[in-house]
């Protein structure tokens, strides 16, 4: 570029680069720039939505995430030799360039507080997503479906 400045300073060069995480002032010759303008970054939904689903778990008082038929097919998943659990059930994302947006079907454990559960959740998806992404969270809907109280479901009973 050409030095556009007809001052007595000379100008230093920089240009606006939409990285998709972010835009950023970029300085000609820094490492940054280099990388910048080498190519971008996409985010698959899947990844996304397994790094919500693994933060929302990780939050002591979530005892499952997905709706009862989903529940109901992932414990039937488990019992095959060899097949992964879908660290993605019950979570639901949009991503774009720049944000996504999360929605979350949870079981909690009976006795805990639901409101402050939530808060901690959203709190811990967001972080997890901004700073593993680097994309802006605009929203995390979390939906209660359930709850679960011990010894009332089969993984909980002894057969006799």
């Amino acid at each position: 570029m050409a030095d556009t400045n007809t001052g007595t300073q000379p100008a230093r060069e920089t240009a606006a680069v939409a990285v998709p995480s972010q835009t950023a002032a970029v300085v000609p010759g820094e490492p940054l720039a280099a990388a910048a303008y080498r190519g971008r970054t996409a985010i698959a939904d899947g990844v996304v939505a397994k790094i919500a689903g693994l933060a929302a778990r990780g939050t002591p008082g979530v005892y499952a995430l997905g709706r009862g038929t989903a529940r109901a097919l992932g414990a039937v998943r488990e019992r095959i030799p060899g097949a992964k659990a879908n660290i993605a059930q019950g979570v639901s994302v949009e991503v774009g360039e720049k944000q996504c947006a999360v929605d979350l079907a949870l079981v909690v454990d009976y006795g805990v507080a639901i409101a402050e559960l939530a808060e901690r959740v959203r709190l811990n998806v967001i972080e997890g997503l901004e700073d593993m992404t680097g994309l802006e969270v605009v929203e995390v809907n979390i939906a209660v479906d359930d709850i679960h109280i011990a010894g009332d479901d089969n993984h909980d009973r002894r057969v006799e």
